[in-house]
Formats: C-alpha cells, structure tokens, sequence
C-alpha cells in the first residue's frame, strides 16, 4: 500500500473511534480520488449518488456503505486485494457501535461525534467558565448538573446521564491516555453546585486527579476573568495526521464544530493566552487547598 493514503497514524496504530475511523477513511478516499484525478461529480455518479454525498463522504460527515466504498476503490483504480481488505475493513469497523450507542436515546448526533472523537484525541484542551469540565466531575457533582439542582426529584433518565460522563472519564485512566489540559475560572470554585458537602467532594477529586502526570488545572482569578475567552470552549487535537484539530462549542440547542485553519488557530492563540493569565499549576493547587479549607 503507498505510505501516503496508509489508513494509520504515524505511530502505525489504527485509529479505533467510528467517528475519527470515518473522518480518516474520507480523508484516504479524497486523496485517491485526486490522484486519480477524477471529480467529485463524477465519483458520486459512479456510485449512485451526488457530488454532495461524496463531499460529505470525504469529510466523515455520514456513515459508509461497503458496497460504495467498494464501488469507489475499483474506479480509483485500487486493484491490490490487501490493500481493498484494508479499507473494507475499516468500512467495517467504522459503523461498529462505541461504547456510548447504548445513551444515543439521551444524546444528540453532535454529541455523539464528540463523544466518540473524544476516544481518539491525543490531546484535549477544554476552557469552562460555570462548571467543573465534564472529565473532572464527580458522581454527585455531574448528577446535581444533569438535575439541574434538584437531584433529589432525578428520575432514570439523569442517573444515565451521570453514568454516560463518568464512562467518558475512563478515557483518562486508560493505556496511551490523552492528555487533558483544563482551565477554569475562579468563579467555578465559589459556585456552590449540589451544596456545600457535593463541592468538598468536588474540589477533593480535583486535587487527586490533578496528581496524575497527564492531567493539567489552571484557575483564571477574578482580576484576570472575563478578557480572553467569551466563553466555554474545548479543542481535540489527534496523532493521525488525517484527523484535523477541531474546536468544539457547545449551546443549548447545539454545538458547533470548527476545523477550518483559521478558526482552530484563533481558538488555539485564546486558550494559550488563557494559560498565561490563569494561576500556574502549582498555584491552583493552592487555590483550591485554601476554597477547601474555608468551605470547612
């Protein structure tokens, strides 16, 4: 197989999220198209389709169908039978169910893909200016969330809803694990979420997780807050060069998704300011030791 469309990172490990196996399979399928220099146009109409759907294909925007991919490798001239069981296989294990198929009745498709391209990232820089970030919560602090304070009337529903953030946070605790790189504002730390004992609890845990050499915390003071980010905001970025860094915004009726350049690097020269005007590590550290002592 040429070593310029292998479907691996460079590390030569397989990307293993059906959401980033998609994206990476859309970006191999565009480059043997180009080289064969045929055109979108014309790739859809060989498959059925539309110049749209192969524009959607290409960027892992929907599901693959293995006779399609089939059909687009035959007329990209691919002939090597590895090299099609290669990509087949992908095709294969790219509509597999994550772990979190199980919550798809509790999650938007948006949350879905982040979810699962969450899996994959090698490295996850995340700004929160009202909650704890989601991988640092503990059990009674995301459950207070998700009941939006009134844990104690949380039917099912909310109890999933704690179980699906508390299933992502393994993420953190798992062989290769990503690096994790949360800053909050101060005022996160003041916000009393499910009460006095629940933000004990809270701060106890970040003072443990931030122990592990992966995991960074920096607090943004008061005097600082408020100048270089509007708002929360987090960015993936992954090992497989096919994978682009990719900002994640999320709203109430939403989220959007930002891979352009332009707009990955704005968000990347915010969080490096972020990082310069928040405390250090160390004196978060001591930030959070001085909340949990007056909280006492």
């Amino acid at each position: 197989m040429d070593p310029s469309t292998s479907p691996s990172d460079p590390t030569g490990e397989r990307v293993g999220g059906p959401t980033a196996l998609r994206i990476v399979l859309g970006a191999q399928l565009r480059r043997l198209r180009e080289r064969a220099e045929i055109s979108r146009a014309d790739a859809g109409y060989g498959i059925r389709g539309s110049e749209s759907k192969i524009s959607r294909l290409e960027l892992g925007r929907v599901s693959l169908k293995e006779r399609d991919v089939a059909d687009l490798l035959t007329m990209y001239g691919v002939s090597d039978e590895n090299e099609r069981t290669t990509y087949l296989d992908m095709v294969k294990r790219s509509n597999e169910p994550g772990w979190w198929h199980r919550f798809s009745d509790l999650m938007p498709d948006w949350l879905q893909d982040y979810v699962g391209l969450e899996e994959d990232a090698s490295r996850i820089l995340t700004y929160e200016l009202q909650f704890v970030p989601g991988l640092m919560q503990t059990e009674d602090y995301a459950r207070a969330v998700a009941s939006h304070g009134r844990p104690e009337l949380a039917g099912k529903d909310v109890d999933r809803r704690v179980d699906l953030r508390v299933r992502r946070q393994k993420v953190l605790a798992r062989p290769g694990a990503p690096r994790l790189w949360a800053v909050i504002d101060e005022s996160v730390l003041h916000r009393p979420i499910g009460g006095r004992d629940v933000m004990l609890a809270q701060l106890e845990h970040l003072l443990e997780v931030t122990k592990q050499p992966h995991v960074t915390l920096q607090v943004v003071p008061y005097r600082m807050s408020g100048y270089a980010a509007e708002g929360p905001f987090s960015l993936l970025r992954f090992a497989a060069p096919e994978l682009p860094d990719l900002v994640y915004i999320e709203h109430l009726a939403g989220a959007l998704y930002l891979d352009k350049p332009t707009e990955v690097e704005i968000y990347s020269r915010v969080f490096d300011r972020l990082t310069v005007d928040a405390e250090t590590p160390s004196n978060t550290r001591q930030m959070l030791l001085k909340v949990r002592a007056e909280m006492m």
